[in-house]
């Protein structure tokens, strides 16, 4: 019995890609049988199937980094300089688990390196630290929120 392998539809990734365009959307994500398909005007099209989604995780340094064209969102109204910004697309949570003391809160000092907020991509928890130590002076996100690649996230002075 030859296993068979899913064909990817090209043209429903061009609507997809359509709909980003018309409807000024950065990301659009749909499930059909055993394949995913997320298009994203920051990054390139993914498509694999649901089985093998669970065991397959980037590496740390691979799923931080940015998307090749893509560009950081400028804090507006913020200390661009002081603003931690998100380092992908994602969900961002400022606790460890529903209902738990939050990671930080405004006006606690954190250390480099300590863990600030969680950001969730493709179903893997990524632990953001604090790139420096400092107080912190703005929390610019609200827990459970869709996060933005450069979007500013916590200002530490």
């Amino acid at each position: 019995m030859a296993d068979k392998k899913p064909g990817i539809d090209q043209a429903l990734i061009r609507d997809l890609a359509n709909i980003l365009k018309d409807t000024d959307l950065t990301e659009i994500e749909v499930e059909q049988d055993d394949l995913r398909i997320r298009v994203s005007r920051n990054g390139t099209p993914v498509a694999m199937p649901m089985a093998a989604m669970p065991s397959y995780q980037l590496p740390a340094a691979v799923a931080a980094a940015p998307a090749p064209n893509a560009a950081p969102v400028a804090a507006q109204g913020h200390n661009a300089k002081n603003a931690v910004t998100a380092p992908m697309v994602g969900t961002a949570y400022l606790a460890p688990a529903p209902g738990a003391r939050p990671f930080i809160e405004v006006g606690a000092t954190v250390k480099e390196g300590q863990t600030i907020l969680i950001i969730e991509a493709m179903k893997t928890m990524n632990q953001i630290p604090a790139p420096r130590s400092g107080k912190v002076t703005e929390i610019l996100v609200q827990d459970a929120a869709p996060v933005e690649y450069g979007e500013p996230l916590i200002v530490i002075e």
